[in-house]
This record gives C-alpha cells, sequence and structure tokens, in this order.
C-alpha cells in the first residue's frame, strides 16, 4: 500500500509541480503586488503599501470611473451569457431532431467557437465598418436605412462588442445542450407522448430540468468567460474607443497595466474582479443547487 502510494506520488508530483509554477506562483505574485506601489517609476524599487490601492480603486476618480465601468461589464455579462444560452438551447432542441444534414448543419454552427477570436474579432470590426462593412451595405440596401456609425459612438460601439460576442459564445452552449439532450432516454418522451403532453410540456417537464445539472455548470464557466473576455471589447472596439466608454474590468485592468503603467494598481483590482467571480460562482452553484440530482 505503502509502495502504490508512493508511485501515485511521482505521477502526481510533475503535474503539482507545472501548476505551481504556472498558477499558484502568478496568482501570490498578484496577490503581493497588489499591496505594493508598483509603477513604471518605482518598477526597480518598489514597496508594501497595504491596502492604499484596494482604497484607490473604491474612493478615487479615475478614468474611466470605475462603477461605470463594473456595472457596464455586468450588463455586458448579463445580456451575453442570457443570449449564449437561450440561443444555444434553442439550436440544440432544432438539432436534437430528426432532420436531414444534421451533421452539417451542426458543423457550421459550430464554426464560431472553432476561429480563434482575434480573428473573430478584427473579421467584425471590419464588418461595422461606416464606410465599406457588410453590415450597413446590408442594412442600407434590404432595410432603406442610414448606416450606423458602429464604433464612432459609445453606445454603438459596445453593442457591436456584444454582438460579436453573441456570435462567439452561443456554439459552445448548444454543444453542451446538445450532449445533455441526447444523453436522455427516449422512453421518458414516449411515456410522456402516451400521456397526451404536448411538445412544450415534454419540454418543460423532462428536457430542461435533466439538463440542469450540466447547464448550470457551463453557465458558470460561460459567466467567468464573459466577463473576462479581453479580446473582443479591446480589438472590436479599438482598447475601449470611443473615449474609454466600452471599457468593461478586465480590458480596464489591461489598460491601467500596460498603458498607464501602474501595475500594483492592475494588480490590486484583478484581486477584486477574482473575488467577484468567486462570490457568484460560489452562490450561484449554491443557489442553483447544480451538484444536485435534476429529480
Amino acid at each position: 500500500m505503502e509502495k502504490r502510494r508512493l508511485l501515485i506520488t511521482f505521477f502526481l508530483a510533475p503535474s503539482f509541480v507545472v501548476l505551481a509554477g504556472v498558477v499558484l506562483y502568478p496568482f501570490l505574485y498578484n496577490v503581493v503586488l497588489s499591496f505594493g506601489n508598483m509603477n513604471l517609476t518605482t518598477i526597480r524599487h518598489w514597496d508594501l503599501i497595504g491596502f492604499r490601492q484596494y482604497v484607490k480603486i473604491f474612493t478615487e476618480p479615475s478614468q474611466p470611473d470605475f462603477y461605470t465601468v463594473f456595472w457596464k461589464t455586468i450588463v455586458w455579462t448579463v445580456v451575453n451569457v442570457f443570449f449564449h444560452v437561450v440561443l444555444g438551447v434553442f439550436l440544440a432542441l432544432l438539432l436534437n431532431q430528426k432532420l436531414r444534414g444534421k451533421s452539417i448543419y451542426r458543423t457550421i454552427l459550430i464554426l464560431p467557437w472553432a476561429i480563434p477570436q482575434y480573428i473573430v474579432a478584427l473579421t467584425w470590426r471590419g464588418m461595422f465598418n461606416y464606410e465599406y462593412g457588410s453590415l450597413n451595405i446590408m442594412i442600407n440596401k434590404y432595410l432603406g436605412l442610414p448606416a450606423v456609425e458602429w464604433l464612432k459612438s459609445p453606445t454603438e460601439a459596445f453593442l457591436a462588442c456584444i454582438l460579436t460576442n453573441v456570435w462567439l459564445g452561443f456554439p459552445f452552449m448548444m454543444v453542451i445542450a446538445l450532449g445533455a439532450m441526447q444523453s436522455i432516454p427516449h422512453e421518458l418522451y414516449e411515456a410522456a407522448a402516451i400521456d397526451g403532453a404536448r411538445w412544450w410540456h415534454r419540454i418543460r417537464m423532462i428536457t430542461l430540468p435533466l439538463i440542469r445539472p450540466i447547464m448550470v455548470p457551463a453557465i458558470t464557466l460561460g459567466t467567468i468567460w464573459t466577463f473576462n473576455n479581453l479580446n473582443i471589447v479591446w480589438l472590436v472596439s479599438n482598447a475601449g474607443e470611443p473615449a474609454d466608454n466600452t471599457h468593461i474590468l478586465v480590458s480596464f485592468v489591461y489598460k491601467a497595466a500596460f498603458n498607464f503603467y501602474g501595475y500594483s494598481y492592475a494588480a490590486a483590482l484583478s484581486m477584486v474582479i477574482f473575488v467577484i467571480l468567486l462570490l457568484f460562482s460560489l452562490a450561484f452553484l449554491r443557489t442553483t443547487r447544480a451538484t444536485e440530482a435534476a429529480f
């Protein structure tokens, strides 16, 4: 028994070493950095100053304002995750039916998820171009409406980021929901049909409850990914433009660190994001009882 434990430890040790090097050490260094005063001028000789950076985040005005960016991040996350789940489950319901060419449709619908994010972001940025973008061409041609200055106005630029991320994120939820639906025994639907249950009742009483234990962790992951999705906001809106009005918290952290060189301030802000997401994940999983059986 002792030899077996030593053998298991021997095989697990490299994984723990790698995790410590790429996860634990950077995290602990970030925590220490958040209690310091490192910036471009003190990068070689910086000191620990306690909670001053955290106090600065919540009390001192910044450009853009922390609270404005926070609520914008909430809107960004809620809207994106809502459409990811609704579109993903809806398309999964369609693909779960007997459908000719199902594999072709499934492959096409997975493509947004398979393409690298930076390519998606730059492609959609081109589509939002005021003069030559395909979206404005279609709006003008088929709806007869004037072209929209997607990337010049704060509201339209933020909406452009949301549209891009919705298109990018729904395939993940679709794949998860489709896998969950295909694991449901078909006999349950047959018994419900015999009892006279309509399609809506079968979805509400069988499909949705049985996919919930799988969808809730997926929604939790999707929320964390969306909350921290730097690429789309940074590339589509060109680093928070116009006038830093399309920032979410993670892009604000990036700008604070690599544009303003406030490394300790950015580290403290990233720890605030970590705590927000940790509390949300724990509360959401506990409230939805994700770890419990469907019935």
